[in-house]
């Protein structure tokens, strides 16, 4: 499996460096225009995995996986796993640029606010991947792209309109009385999601013919 990931991190390696001039421009927005980037690059991340399955169409990769040892489960299990390992990697980089955005600009750090921004955040991210992933498997990245478009954008300015409209504050205070029961509950049903998913996508390609 370890190798199937490296294959699709090779294979977006051009795009990091597009990813970190977006790190660089909606980092310099936020700083500017008080813009909120939580839910913006961890989007764009899953937006670049998803590119992997083009490559692999065009270079007829799923044909050639087949012929490895278990390779359609190793095939779906590495894109799941990469996808993930990627998108809480700029999860992680784009809560520090928030806590330094957030101190630039107030002399502050709201750490609840941007916490439950990126709790937000990740969840949206891994429900696009649950739903867009087994899609992708059964119909093609081509005619989901519609799709893959509408519901990632869409999310997109959800969340953007509920970060920069609506006080937030209250959720944080709803966090200190039941923190320890609302982060597992998220975390379970998240786990749970991707889990569905992740067989959906795996029982689509066991009997997909090439």
């Amino acid at each position: 499996m370890i190798g199937f990931m490296k294959k699709d991190l090779a294979m977006i390696k051009s795009n990091f460096k597009l990813l970190g001039i977006l790190i660089i421009i909606y980092t310099v927005m936020g700083l500017t225009c008080k813009m909120d980037i939580s839910f913006i690059l961890p989007f764009m991340s899953i937006m670049v995995m998803i590119s992997t399955f083009s490559y692999d169409n065009y270079n007829k990769w799923d044909a050639y996986s087949i012929s490895l040892p278990d390779g359609r489960k190793n095939s779906v299990k590495s894109k799941y796993v990469a996808t993930i390992l990627m998108i809480f990697i700029v999860s992680v980089i784009t809560i520090i640029l928030s806590f330094i955005i957030s101190y630039t600009n107030t002399k502050t750090i709201n750490y609840n606010q941007i916490l439950v921004s990126m709790l937000g955040t990740i969840f949206g991210t891994l429900l696009v991947l649950s739903f867009m992933y087994p899609i992708i498997y059964k119909f093609g990245v081509e005619k989901a792209r519609i799709g893959i478009f509408i519901i990632v954008f869409g999310i997109a300015v959800v969340f953007g309109f509920i970060f920069q409209y609506i006080d937030l504050s209250f959720i944080g205070k709803l966090l200190s009385l039941i923190e320890n029961y609302l982060v597992i509950s998220l975390i379970l049903i998240t786990i749970i999601m991707v889990y569905v998913s992740y067989k959906i996508s795996e029982k689509i390609f066991l009997k997909k013919e090439f």
